[in-house]
């Protein structure tokens, strides 16, 4: 699960990993087949509370580890950002599987209050039904989200940054349908709702990108989804190796809701392999492309920084920080192990973004599409073990990007 802020400092509160024990037990073996990890022989933060006030030894996590197939981890902190101010956030992730199905299931949400009196509640879940046929996905969010937007295109500045605010509500279903071992493909709805979207002390005289583009009170769509994935991983929390590629399409028609008649396009491809091969350590390499056409996307549906599913495009930038009609992404990550143990690790990270021109986005796609200079970021960052069977993390980086961009971006499981 990732949390849906990009905290600049952070204070882990509580952390703790909670093992359900399933009404139907399985043999230890069966149980390391459905995680593909040796969970025995590795630490995770509830072991550690277990030696801290010395639990039982028939209470202990590995006693659990031999009948369990449900696991949860919970992580409560407090952060603060630039976007954010100081925010409590409580954070909790559930991983399980069956007999019958190999593929790990993951349900992942999160509440946030911050400062600047945002209200963040998303809630994500991947499920696998029928032994692995079907994978139904859902990404559920309610936003109240005063925050900032600096225009069009990747020449801006940070002083160009103005605030806005609005309620947001976002409901994406899928459903797809196993076509091969490991293809999918499916349909599915996605809808977005605004409403009291609104510029907050606006400039009297100098018009903004926001206001230029074309500003409503109230905006929504809805529209169909088509999607094919492609996909070697079996771990959607923390991939230890595979590869998977997605490519969906959605149209967004007047007929279906009066705001919308344009359709967007989304290929994103992860890779992931352990080098040395015989090592718990990853090279990680994702790339995301998000493209519109056809008509002229709402300003805040536009590709931008950070607005990918789980908020981890543009480590080292605020969210919303580069927007446009087209946006491409791409960003190479290498994991490796502090403690052989599996409780700490660590990463090194690259990423670099573009979007189309001002000139091009405000058009609409009339004229031809061209791109504004790459911007790239790099940084570093700890792993902590919360959950070893589900091979949750706890992910805090710290990321340098161009014209003073800089932060802090926290997760619960990797950033992809």
């Amino acid at each position: 699960m990732r949390v849906l802020l990009k905290i600049h400092f952070i204070v882990p509160l509580t952390l703790f990993s909670i093992h359900a024990k399933a009404q139907n037990s399985l043999p230890a073996s069966k149980t390391h087949k459905f995680f593909s990890y040796d969970s025995l022989h590795q630490v995770d933060v509830l072991d550690i509370a277990n030696r801290i006030f010395k639990s039982k030894p028939g209470q202990s996590d590995t006693a659990l580890s031999e009948t369990s197939h449900v696991h949860f981890a919970v992580v409560p902190v407090v952060g603060y950002s630039l976007q954010t101010g100081w925010a409590a956030v409580l954070s909790a992730n559930a991983a399980f599987s069956s007999s019958k199905n190999r593929n790990i299931s993951s349900i992942s949400g999160s509440i946030t209050y911050s400062q600047y009196r945002q209200f963040i509640v998303p809630l994500h879940s991947n499920i696998w039904l029928n032994s692995g046929k079907y994978n139904f996905q859902s990404d559920w969010r309610f936003l109240k989200y005063p925050s900032n937007t600096y225009g069009l295109g990747t020449t801006t500045t940070l002083e160009d940054g103005y605030r806005i605010d609005y309620y947001y509500l976002r409901l994406h279903q899928n459903i797809s349908k196993k076509i091969s071992r490991k293809l999918y493909a499916g349909v599915g709805i996605d809808a977005d709702l605004f409403w009291n979207i609104k510029e907050i002390n606006p400039d009297t005289i100098v018009k903004s990108d926001f206001e230029t583009y074309g500003l409503s009170k109230n905006e929504t769509t809805v529209g169909p989804v088509l999607h094919v994935l492609f996909d070697s991983t079996r771990n959607s929390i923390t991939p230890g190796n595979g590869s998977s590629l997605k490519w969906m399409y959605r149209p967004n028609f007047e007929f279906i809701c009066r705001d919308a008649n344009w359709q967007s396009m989304l290929l994103e491809f992860k890779t992931y392999k352990r080098f040395p091969a015989r090592s718990g350590n990853v090279i990680a390499l994702w790339s995301y492309n998000w493209f519109t056409f056809g008509g002229k996307p709402l300003y805040l549906l536009l590709p931008s920084t950070g607005w990918d599913d789980f908020v981890n495009t543009g480590r080292g930038y605020i969210q919303g920080r580069y927007r446009g009609n087209d946006m491409v992404y791409l960003e190479t990550e290498y994991r490796f192990l502090i403690t052989s143990n599996g409780l700490f690790g660590g990463v090194v990270f690259a990423n670099a973004q573009t979007f189309s021109n001002r000139s091009s986005s405000l058009a609409g796609k009339a004229s031809l599409t061209t791109f504004d200079p790459i911007q790239p970021a790099y940084g570093g960052g700890i792993r902590i073990k919360v959950n070893k069977f589900s091979r949750a993390n706890l992910c805090i980086d710290y990321a340098w990007g161009t014209g003073g961009s800089h932060g802090v971006a926290v997760n619960l499981g990797e950033v992809f």
